[in-house]
């Protein structure tokens, strides 16, 4: 497995995964409470450039098929408060690995590559597997904002996960030693 930049011949496949359909699989995990809309493909064809070569979004790929990606957003640029996410997008890729493997990849890219203090995420209680993620790569429980995400007639918490740049080379020791 691999993440890399989002190559031209992707797009078709990330469309596809990500916009083809009204009600995708994978977004019943994925901020199910935020509205997804289909977008025709010659529209995300024409925003092309917006996605190929990007520093802040890249394709996860496995075995030469790309399966999801993996992204950052600047909460607050001047103070370098980023926050990123994942999106593996074919349910036979869930509860592999791949998105603990890409998560370990995307934040040691990002650690190596900007003078971060910390890197997060945020979910909701509802995805326990994303914050089992977070627990297995050694981040924290930064905040619970409770019953604050409404979904299926159901309050759901909000959820940030966290690491500083300390925690992470610590984490990367012990894997280190442990091998």
């Amino acid at each position: 497995m691999i993440i890399r930049p989002i190559l031209e011949k992707d797009l078709p496949t990330l469309w596809e995964l990500i916009y083809k359909d009204e009600s995708p699989e994978w977004k019943k995990w994925d901020a199910p409470y935020f509205e997804h809309k289909p977008i025709p493909y010659q529209e995300y064809i024409d925003s092309k450039e917006k996605m190929i070569n990007q520093e802040d979004r890249w394709a996860i790929e496995v075995n030469g098929e790309v399966i999801g990606t993996i992204n950052y957003y600047w909460e607050h640029q001047p103070s370098l408060w980023l926050e990123m996410g994942i999106g593996i997008y074919h349910p036979s890729y869930w509860n592999g690995g791949y998105g603990t493997k890409a998560l370990r990849l995307w934040i040691t890219h990002l650690f190596q590559t900007m003078p971060l203090v910390r890197v997060g995420y945020t979910t909701w209680s509802g995805n326990e597997r994303m914050i089992k993620v977070g627990e297995k790569l050694g981040m924290k429980m930064e905040a619970r904002l409770r019953k604050c995400r409404y979904y299926n007639g159901e309050y759901y918490d909000s959820i940030r996960m966290g690491i500083l740049r300390e925690e992470w080379e610590a984490y990367l020791e012990l894997r280190r030693c442990n091998k």
